[in-house]
């Protein structure tokens, strides 16, 4: 059985589909319609309801949003992998990661320092930022952000749900952590013109300092500290170090990341 948590989440759902016919097993909070597959109730705030579903052997998809207590929680669930004789973890990092570092990539740095030393064989991977986060980032058809003029890189979240069926169904191989990234990087002045010409309007980047970023996502409801730690993150970003792209998406699923346009053209509903 291979059970995946986070699967009302874009990467959960698109993995759900693709692992039909391997006995897929949905974790979600409360019941739900057309997840496009068997789920059962479980919640990482109570580690031991996702811990009982695991036998020796299963594989778990390791995903689940941020918030204050996902390190501890995601711990627990790996412990529990560990006392049930899971084959693997497949777990969702994201570049950079590291304990210490700012917001979620320090979360996420812990969860995978635990998870190697677990013991369970595991996939770790590391992604560069979501296209599907930046519909929300797009306001009145202005695109804010403190990444500067460098290009960056962003990969649609199908990509990643590949990625992890192709390794939750191929042979366990050692532990290892993956770089995924989109085909190309941009300049998010580049990025908002990719969208001006899917929408056929426009939509334009303004590129704002970091104390001004911060001060824009408190208007938008960011509290402090928050608020300045993402702008800074941005900042770091758009250093040029989120531009080199990688061909693991290929290599484990035989096909080509999606591209801008690819993206653009099915979630044009989601900018409106």
């Amino acid at each position: 059985m291979i059970v995946i948590t986070g699967a009302t989440g874009n990467i959960g759902r698109s993995l759900v589909r693709r692992l039909h016919g391997h006995d897929p097993l949905a974790v979600v909070r409360r019941p739900i319609e057309d997840l496009g597959g068997p789920y059962t109730l479980a919640d990482f705030e109570q580690p031991r309801t996702i811990g009982g579903l695991l036998s020796p052997g299963d594989r778990l998809f390791l995903n689940s949003g941020l918030w204050p207590g996902v390190v501890e929680a995601h711990r627990a669930v790996i412990d529990l992998a560990a006392e049930a004789g899971v084959a693997q973890i497949v777990a969702v990092s994201v570049r950079d990661a590291a304990p210490g570092a700012p917001l979620g990539m320090g979360m996420h740095g812990e969860i995978d320092e635990h998870l190697r030393k677990s013991g369970v064989p595991y996939a770790i991977l590391q992604p560069t930022g979501f296209m599907q986060t930046l519909p929300r980032d797009v306001r009145d058809g202005t695109l804010y952000g403190a990444y500067g003029p460098a290009p960056v890189n962003y990969i649609d979240t199908r990509d990643l749900a590949d990625v992890a069926a192709a390794l939750l169904t191929a042979p366990v191989g050692p532990g290892r952590e993956y770089l995924l990234t989109g085909p190309e990087s941009l300049s998010h002045e580049a990025i908002a013109a990719e969208i001006t010409g899917a929408l056929g309007r426009e939509v334009r980047y303004v590129n704002l300092s970091v104390a001004e970023m911060a001060a824009h996502l408190e208007r938008q409801g960011v509290p402090e500290p928050f608020a300045g730690e993402l702008a800074r993150l941005q900042a770091r970003t758009g250093d040029g170090s989120w531009a080199p792209v990688t061909t693991v998406v290929r290599e484990l699923t035989g096909h080509a990341p999606r591209s801008w346009q690819d993206f653009l053209a099915g979630h044009r509903d989601a900018f409106a």
